[in-house]
């Protein structure tokens, strides 16, 4: 395994391997790696001659300082997690690496940025953009790999890779889930004891969620949620849409022909957490 540090040396090392004609595998995180990266990981080597995976926690997608201030950072356990997992390449650059300073690019992604989290967290999706449009420019993947349980963000890396006009493969991999249904982020290490025994709350009422599709109406599914929540003391619920998975446009009816996604977002303690479950 390599690290790098610089644009310049990752590059340098991916011009001789695709000029062999070699396929090229990117996994961006940001770092505090969890079985759920280590599946996306598995995925990208599985259909790849060469994987690189990126750690770099990107300033410029956190509206709040004191939440970038406290999320979770650990390279040294990261780094050892990807030699077990024999990755061939990580890029773990430094703030001013990828933002040296010039004036950043910027993309219109329509509505996609304003609603759910982006209505939560002000320029979040600005900042996914244009830290993942530099990787996609530096490295020139054949594939990226991208967890579902952002499904918001997955959504708009498509969108951003048409709009770039770029020949990129975009895969959606699986939720990867605790034994009590929680699903897998690096957020989940800063819960308190208490607070992580009441998480698997959210995926139980996401999936009971489902289950009430044969008697429900969308909205009314949407209020169900709302209550359930209400009745969480510890749980703030952000919120709880259901919608298509190309526009994230809300579903008003289950005969509409589109994949139906229920999205959420819930504070609990000073920790956010994000969940989907799909309706089909």
């Amino acid at each position: 395994m390599i690290v790098y540090r610089t644009r310049k040396d990752l590059a340098t090392h991916l011009d001789a391997i695709r000029s062999k004609g070699k396929s090229i595998g990117l996994v961006p995180t940001m770092g505090a790696l969890h079985d759920g990266h280590a599946s996306l990981m598995e995925s990208a080597t599985s259909g790849n001659d060469t994987v690189v995976v990126s750690i770099f926690v990107n300033p410029t997608q956190f509206d709040d300082p004191g939440d970038l201030a406290r999320y979770p950072r650990q390279l040294d356990e990261d780094l050892e997690m990807l030699r077990l997992m024999e990755v061939d390449l990580v890029f773990v650059p430094s703030v001013k690496e990828m933002y040296p300073g010039e004036i950043e690019r910027t993309f219109d992604l329509g509505n996609l940025d304003n609603i759910m989290e982006g209505a939560q967290r002000k320029g979040h999706f600005k900042g996914v953009a244009q830290i993942v449009s530099k990787l996609f420019n530096l490295v020139h993947p054949d594939r990226a790999y991208f967890g579902q349980k952002d499904f918001q963000q997955l959504v708009i890396v498509r969108r951003l890779v048409e709009i770039m006009g770029l020949d990129i493969e975009i895969v959606s991999c699986p939720i990867i889930r605790e034994k009590d249904g929680l699903a897998m982020s690096s957020r989940n290490r800063l819960l308190s004891r208490k607070h992580r025994e009441l998480a698997p709350f959210i995926h139980i009422t996401l999936s009971l969620a489902r289950e009430k599709r044969a008697v429900m109406s969308p909205e009314q599914i949407r209020n169900w949620v709302r209550l359930q929540f209400e009745a969480q003391e510890e749980m703030d619920l952000q919120y709880f849409e259901i919608v298509d998975d190309r526009e994230l446009k809300p579903v008003q009816d289950w005969s509409q022909e589109v994949t139906k996604v229920g999205c959420i977002a819930v504070e609990l303690g000073s920790v956010r957490l994000i969940d989907n479950v799909f309706f089909d």
